[in-house]
């Protein structure tokens, strides 16, 4: 009887098109070597042209998935994405409080086809209850804007960005700059505690098919804390598995196709 590898929970939404959320994170969890389990926050019928509905799930729901996996099985590291409402933010804030492991906060706020994910009314909750609970937030330069009002224009910014992010909470801020022009071709995020400063820069890949981008690598990140890495090293496995996810990504359907969360096993 083989040992259980590290234990890594997801707590986010269902995607139908299989590149983002739920499927993204367990995909991404199985290629990086740890056992993936999962509370499905929302239902989403979506596809690679874009979301068509979301049924969000009761606080009850949510709570007695999670609490379903932490008394039985454990939990080694937690990720989560997609928290649509008030409600449940401050649910999986409550939760996380109990639990003791790394999270790893993905503030989702807008899909890939700018489809709204987070009401208006749950941005204080992410800022006071969620963030505070992070030991890595992952927001992207929308997300920042959305959270803190700081705009990112230069790397600069992102340095200002990044200090407005952790004064919310977060133990380290990952500003991810993938949507900022590129600087000599390359893709640059900026990993910061508030005494260190990590810049992870890599290829920026000619590759529309991105889809799941944002909850791969916070899965990932997830992934690394689970098997008991340090931050600056989970973070910099996660994000050349992300890069090589994206270079690999291919077309699905008639929109945006994901990154190939199996990419290494294709090689």
């Amino acid at each position: 009887m083989s040992e259980a590898p590290p234990l890594c929970l997801t707590v986010a939404g269902s995607d139908s098109g299989g590149g983002a959320g739920i499927q993204a994170d367990l995909k991404t969890m199985l290629a990086l070597g740890v056992h993936g389990m999962s509370v499905v926050t929302a239902v989403t019928a979506q596809n690679s042209l874009g979301v068509r509905g979301v049924w969000e799930l009761p606080p009850e729901a949510v709570t007695a998935q999670y609490r379903a996996v932490a008394d039985d099985i454990g939990i080694q590291a937690v990720k989560t994405g997609m928290l649509s409402s008030a409600a449940l933010v401050e649910t999986v804030a409550g939760l996380l409080a109990t639990t003791g492991a790394p999270a790893v906060v993905d503030p989702v706020g807008v899909s890939k086809h700018g489809d709204a994910l987070l009401a208006a009314s749950a941005l204080d909750a992410v800022r006071g209850e969620l963030l505070p609970r992070a030991t890595v937030a992952t927001p992207n330069l929308d997300e920042v804007a959305q959270l803190t009002g700081v705009v990112v224009e230069s790397e600069d910014d992102m340095r200002r960005a990044a200090d407005a992010v952790l004064a919310l909470g977060p133990a380290w801020a990952l500003v991810k700059g993938g949507h900022l022009a590129a600087h000599g071709g390359e893709a640059a995020d900026l990993l910061t505690d508030g005494r260190t400063q990590l810049w992870l820069r890599s290829p920026r890949h000619d590759n529309r098919h991105t889809h799941g981008t944002g909850c791969t690598l916070a899965a990932a990140i997830a992934a690394g804390l689970a098997k008991g890495k340090d931050v600056p090293q989970a973070v910099t496995e996660a994000k050349e598995y992300v890069t090589g996810a994206i270079a690999a990504g291919f077309a699905l359907g008639g929109g945006i196709g994901p990154v190939d969360h199996a990419w290494q096993w294709r090689r």
